[in-house]
């Protein structure tokens, strides 16, 4: 361990700001960490269904607020690929070879979580289990990826959006909500905003690469100015307090995205931004400089298959329990769940960790990433490169 915590510091160059990588860090293992919380598989006479702790729960709903990370990730996205489509620029490299290649390292990982569970499913059916359980689990493990192909397409927008101001996409999202939700417009109208919703933290990462917020006023008025907007839109426009789609809910704030989900955003990203400075400062310690670079090296495996480890531990317990086990098995309506539920926390990172022994390698392009050495690659401007295993 000392080894390879000498080897990434080794690898590390001196200009790269380690606090980008730790706040995507952060935003990968909070979208996990609030799928394990409020995501539960119930099992109910021979078959599984989904359903979320928040329907029965509604004071857990804070957990939504700390667990819905994804404007952060857009922000750190926006802000990484802009800085690489710069840097391509002043090197040359046209866009087709560009946009491609980062579209391969998003997409490549993706191919083996779809091919797995397309048999895992067939296997199933064959061999008798229910349509319904069967649909409950792949559910579960392909709706996330809906966000990718909204990150891909910004991705390739990249030109377009390193010029563009986030308000311009934030007045898109207000007037969507204002026609949809104010005036009965039609509820198709609101998938514009699975768009302009995202990419108004894509454009403002993208701002962020050219220099801009730079000093704390602006950041501080991101958490100041979204976090009020957020609250009075809950309070007095009707938007719903849970960050995150609740079964049952007579909305979603993230299903489109809302002008609530935007503003709490915006939020967000201030008080990451403000975050930079704290973090840079304890990212110099190499110990924990290397967590988060392997966290970074390996954000794709973990997000594509942290679903999957939740359903190996619950079907696994399903095979050699007696009945029904709290906080896996269970209807969660109530605290006795939620106490169940944190005590299986451990055992999915557990089989997340097998997850990503397996398949780690698709995300590396195939390379053995036991062995071999430690080099860097390009990530965003100041950054000169970001460790990863050849």
């Amino acid at each position: 361990m000392t080894g390879l915590v000498a080897r990434i510091e080794a690898a590390t160059p001196p200009g790269r700001d380690r606090a980008v990588d730790a706040l995507r860090a952060l935003a990968i293992l909070g979208v996990v960490g609030g799928h394990w919380l409020v995501t539960a598989l119930v099992t109910d006479s021979g078959t599984v269904r989904g359903a979320s702790p928040l329907t029965y729960l509604p004071e857990l709903t804070p957990a939504s607020w700390v667990f819905q990370t994804l404007a952060v990730f857009f922000l750190v996205g926006g802000q990484v690929a802009a800085g690489s489509w710069a840097s391509a620029r002043l090197r040359g490299v046209p866009y087709g070879r560009w946009v491609g290649g980062r579209l391969g390292r998003l997409f490549r990982p993706v191919a083996a979580v779809l091919v797995v569970w397309a048999l895992a499913a067939v296997a199933m059916l064959v061999a008798g289990v229910g349509g319904s359980t069967v649909r409950a689990l792949v559910k579960l493990v392909w709706s996330p990826l809906w966000f990718l192909l909204v990150f891909a397409a910004l991705t390739a927008l990249t030109p377009l959006v390193a010029r563009l101001h986030p308000l311009w996409p934030l007045v898109v999202v207000l007037h969507v909500d204002l026609v949809r939700l104010g005036l009965g417009g039609p509820r198709e109208l609101g998938w514009v905003n699975v768009v302009a919703g995202w990419l108004v933290f894509s454009c403002l990462g993208a701002r962020v690469a050219r220099g801009g917020l730079r000093g704390r006023t602006g950041r501080w008025a991101l958490l100041l100015g979204g976090a009020p907007a957020a609250v009075a839109l809950v309070l007095w426009a009707g938007y719903p307090a849970s960050m995150v789609g609740v079964p049952g809910g007579r909305m979603s704030n993230l299903d489109p995205p809302s002008l609530a989900a935007v503003a709490f955003g915006l939020a967000q990203c201030g008080a990451a931004l403000l975050l930079l400075g704290p973090l840079r400062r304890a990212l110099r310690r190499p110990a924990l400089w290397a967590a988060v670079a392997v966290v970074n090296l390996s954000a794709m495996t973990v997000f594509l298959w942290h679903q999957t480890a939740m359903i190996i531990v619950t079907t696994s317990a399903v095979m050699f329990a007696d009945g029904p086990l709290p906080g896996l098995h269970t209807v969660p309506d109530g605290a006795g769940w939620v106490l169940a539920r944190l005590l299986w926390l451990p055992v999915f990172a557990l089989a997340l960790l097998v997850c990503w022994a397996a398949f780690r390698g698709c995300e590396q392009g195939g390379r053995r990433p036991g062995g071999g050495s430690l080099v860097v690659r390009e990530s965003s401007p100041g950054q000169r490169g970001h460790a990863r295993r050849a």
